[in-house]
């Protein structure tokens, strides 16, 4: 059976330098969600990148059409969170989906969090790569274990309710991410833990759904060694503020 779509879905992709990845992640997004009879648009929001994501984008828009295609462009790399802010001022859906553009979060999963939200009421259903059938494909050993540590850490500090704190694929009602974005403070990897920590904090409700996790095909990962201080020190932040 289709999964029929709570109202009108609006999907935020930030991109920086995913000119490679972007029509292919457009393709299966607008295949699996127009199979499931899900109303859509995807909202891109390029952070300037010099490689022509914009330009693909505009193609793109060619295509599929700019009502379902809305590229929202800034000038620079100023950051995700900001990135969901802005992309979340344009969005005219009940429902919003946030994802990577690089092709590590497949869009099949959608109609499948549409489903869970429904089944539970759920306020956010979250991706998880460490519950049921999820799991990681392609990282190294260092990656697995700075991910593994990074949420053992967390569950262990916060008891946050969720088995994935570091993710980023997830379905949100639009107004309470509207409120968890106004009380987040954190920038880069911590943000999508803070997150989940501050909607337990406001009384909302989770779902989980188990995904499987590719690493990029093409380009650079964006995890480097700045990201682990800053996550380290961001979880000791909401430790103490929590």
């Amino acid at each position: 059976m289709a999964a029929r779509g709570p109202g009108r879905l609006s999907v935020l992709l930030p991109t920086y330098n995913e000119r490679d990845n972007l029509p292919l992640v457009v393709w299966l997004l607008a295949r699996t969600l127009g199979d499931s009879g899900i109303d859509f648009e995807i909202i891109i929001i390029d952070d300037g990148s010099p490689d022509g994501t914009q330009e693909v984008a505009q193609q793109l828009q060619k295509i599929y059409g700019s009502d379902k295609i809305l590229l929202r462009p800034r000038a620079k790399k100023l950051g995700l969170g900001t990135a969901y802010i802005h992309g979340m001022k344009y969005a005219t859906g009940d429902f919003i989906v946030i994802m990577d553009a690089d092709l590590s979060h497949h869009p099949k999963f959608i109609p499948e969090f549409i489903r869970k939200q429904k089944e539970g009421n759920f306020d956010i259903v979250s991706g998880t790569r460490y519950k049921g059938n999820g799991g990681v494909y392609g990282w190294d050993l260092k990656r697995k274990l700075i991910s593994r540590g990074a949420n053992f850490l967390t569950q262990v500090l916060l008891r946050p309710g969720a088995s994935d704190l570091t993710g980023s694929f997830r379905l949100y009602r639009k107004e309470v991410l509207q409120k968890l974005m106004e009380k987040c403070v954190s920038k880069g990897y911590v943000f999508q833990m803070e997150m989940i920590v501050r909607a337990r904090q406001l009384g909302f409700t989770v779902g989980e759904v188990p995904i499987s996790f590719v690493d990029r095909v093409y380009g650079e990962s964006k995890l480097g060694g700045n990201e682990i201080v800053s996550f380290l020190k961001g979880l000791l932040t909401l430790f103490a503020t929590t």
